[in-house]
């Protein structure tokens, strides 16, 4: 018989609710990713009010894996939400939503009329959305952010293409609009990287990126609610222009652009320096060997290590530094070259394509050839493997010698691989050679083993449910054709209807209108959802028909 539990963890237990994670004040609670983000801003406003400041938080934006759970969460919080003055208001589509985000921070312009110190913003979209919200992005992150707003845009990237048309990677677009790009590897990473996010966006005039991931967003775990628990320096070493980085009126373009360029970047990598938002986790008296990576591939690193039978003190013992990094753009200099300060050669992992090789290479380019690192990440030293015959695009077909592909997803077993035979060239011990052989072996194995395990169910492919209309309003009359859509109605592409090829979200059935004009096809059919027709599909039907 299983003895009593002590009294004291008996009425911890009887005191837990499925609503802890949203109303404990402090101490740990269990949520997933997206309801991280959901408790976000309610930390937030809790910091703001024991500053002294009365401040409140609208989140708005359009859902799409990963983060198509995100306004349910928030419609289940609202009681939570409503209590500490956030406000959740979905957008009609991606764009719109911003730019209701960006109103949050132009509050700051009408002083009289302000019932609050300040009001944050999060706006939230999957890949898609951050490609069609760029000019708003673009425009917003130019005029800047309230002392006491800020703003988060968070990003679902879909890396694989799970469920989506294609595969998506809103770093560069981030980067493109100026906006820092926070990749948090847990669900604690989310609510101590968002608190970061929002603190640099206020310290900084800029609005903050944060890309999420299923792989994280949709993981859950116990983590720490307390608002103390994220310590925010702000930077001293930092001379703020006259009039300072933050949102004002009149204001031109050139202006916005110069303080931009010439200030707000460089406040926010004074801020992720002060916060050693980037830094070595295992580092070595003798380290020769750099590993630095980022979000999933951060994760996934560590996993490798340990599938090669490297633990913390061996990777000590061999000269192995590892090196985590929150904030992919813009990568901090100071923090960056006391890492590769000392090392041979390091390795960059990173999902999908360079946005931290790329940077690293540019930062230590001018260093003297005898202390300056060799740098790799998607390729070995070259496709011929001549080193020193060129980089990336100088060989008619660099993938031969891809090291850690820039396509799909990156897996610990990747990983371990492109790491052992990196390690074996630098030169290790024999029996740590044949260690990470052994282990290897066993990675390959299970990996073999999973695939023949693969159960023989038959061919199905995916279909409508019963009772959908899709079942028979995606069927055309005999000898016509038809283009897809976004929505469920995609699949049609895959069945016997005369469905080929489709469009993005809001251009469904523009196609035609190049083909009009140059093809004895007299009409064609397109499948438009009424989610896309609310928001964008209407544009569509107007452009067919003008």
């Amino acid at each position: 018989m299983n003895a009593p539990l002590p009294e004291a963890v008996r009425r911890a237990l009887e005191s837990v609710t499925i609503d802890d994670k949203y109303h404990l004040e402090s101490g740990q609670a269990f949520m997933s990713g997206v309801q991280a983000l959901v408790r976000l801003p309610m930390l937030q406003v809790r910091r703001d009010a024991a500053a002294g400041l009365k401040t409140g938080g609208f989140v708005s934006g359009y859902r799409g894996s990963p983060l198509g759970g995100y306004d349910q969460a928030l419609w289940s919080a609202q009681k939570h939400l409503a209590a500490q003055n956030i406000v959740f208001q979905p957008g009609v589509n991606e764009e719109l939503a911003a730019t209701a985000v960006w109103g949050t921070q132009q509050l700051e312009l009408y002083p009289q009329s302000k019932k609050f110190d300040g009001v944050f913003g999060i706006w939230y979209g999957k890949g898609p959305g951050v490609d069609r919200c760029s000019d708003v992005f673009k425009h917003a992150n130019m005029a800047g952010t309230a002392p006491h707003g800020g703003v988060i845009a968070i990003a679902g990237d879909d890396h694989i293409s799970k469920s989506s048309t294609a595969a998506h990677q809103s770093d560069h677009i981030f980067k493109a609009c100026g906006l820092p790009v926070f990749f948090p590897t847990s669900v604690q990473d989310i609510l101590d990287m968002g608190l970061h996010a929002l603190a640099l966006s206020r310290f900084a005039g800029v609005w903050s990126g944060m890309k999420t991931i299923q792989e994280i967003v949709e993981s859950s775990s116990s983590v720490s609610v307390d608002p103390d628990r994220v310590k925010i320096i702000l930077p001293e070493d930092f001379q703020m222009p006259p009039g300072g980085v933050h949102i004002r009126w009149p204001d031109g373009p050139l202006e916005q652009e110069a303080r931009l360029f010439d200030y707000k970047w460089y406040a926010a990598l004074a801020y992720i320096r002060a916060n050693k938002l980037n830094h070595t986790v295992v580092d070595s008296p003798n380290a020769r060997f750099g590993l630095i990576a980022s979000g999933k591939a951060w994760n996934d690193t560590r996993q490798a290590l340990q599938d090669l039978g490297l633990t913390d003190a061996q990777c000590r013992a061999l000269g192995i530094r590892v090196h985590k990094v929150n904030v992919v753009w813009p990568l901090e200099a100071t923090i960056t070259r006391e890492f590769a300060q000392g090392l041979q050669e390091i390795l960059v992992v990173e999902e999908k394509r360079q946005v931290i090789e790329y940077q690293l290479k540019e930062e230590l380019y001018n260093w003297r050839p005898d202390v300056r690192p060799n740098v790799l990440g998607k390729f070995d030293e070259s496709a011929d493997g001549q080193e020193g015959s060129g980089g990336e695009w100088s060989q008619p077909n660099p993938s031969q010698n891809w090291l850690l592909r820039p396509q799909a997803d990156l897996t610990p077993a990747i990983i371990a691989r492109a790491i052992a035979k990196r390690l074996k060239k630098l030169g290790v011990p024999e029996d740590v050679a044949a260690r990470m052989d052994a282990h290897l072996a066993i990675v390959d194995a299970k990996e073999r083993s999973l695939t023949l395990k693969a159960a023989d169910t038959g061919d199905r492919i995916p279909f409508f449910c019963s009772g959908c209309p899709h079942n028979t309003s995606t069927r055309v009359p005999e000898g016509s054709r038809a283009v897809a859509g976004i929505g469920c109605h995609y699949m049609a592409v895959w069945m016997n209807r005369s469905t080929v090829t489709f469009s993005q979200m809001g251009g469904e059935g523009v196609s035609w209108v190049g083909q009009a004009p140059f093809t004895t096809d007299k009409h064609i059919f397109a499948n438009l959802g009424d989610g896309t027709y609310y928001h964008s599909g209407l544009l569509a039907i107007r452009q067919s028909i003008a």
